[in-house]
């Protein structure tokens, strides 16, 4: 699976973002899809994913993100209220399919204080 991921910005603290990850296959097929991020000098975290079993958040994104996915469109989102600094990253999506795992080229999320 290909994945392009886009969206990203400078935003203000306070505000929103939404980002898309296109899919160059039904993600009907896909079992498991989700973003992470990766912010200056720290390792890639796990954010948010979708499944058939439902959605997950991390703690610290947790009541500001919502990740969803439109399946007549192969896109995975991601709506980001309530920004701050310390979300301040590059944003991956990823997809599970079987052993294959993935990856989008990222896209940058800054939030200015």
């Amino acid at each position: 699976v290909q994945l392009q991921a886009s969206g990203g910005g400078l935003v203000q603290a306070g505000g929103s973002l939404r980002l898309s990850c296109a899919a160059s296959r039904n993600v009907l097929s896909i079992t498991v899809m989700g973003w992470y991020r990766q912010a200056p000098g720290k390792q890639r975290e796990w954010v948010a994913d979708t499944s058939r079993a439902g959605t997950n958040y991390a703690d610290s994104v947790k009541g500001r993100f919502t990740v969803s996915r439109n399946n007549a469109k192969n896109t995975l989102y991601l709506q980001m209220n309530s920004l701050t600094p310390e979300d301040t990253a590059v944003y991956y999506c990823n997809a599970v399919r079987g052993p294959v795992v993935s990856w989008g080229q990222g896209t940058q999320v800054t939030v200015s204080s």
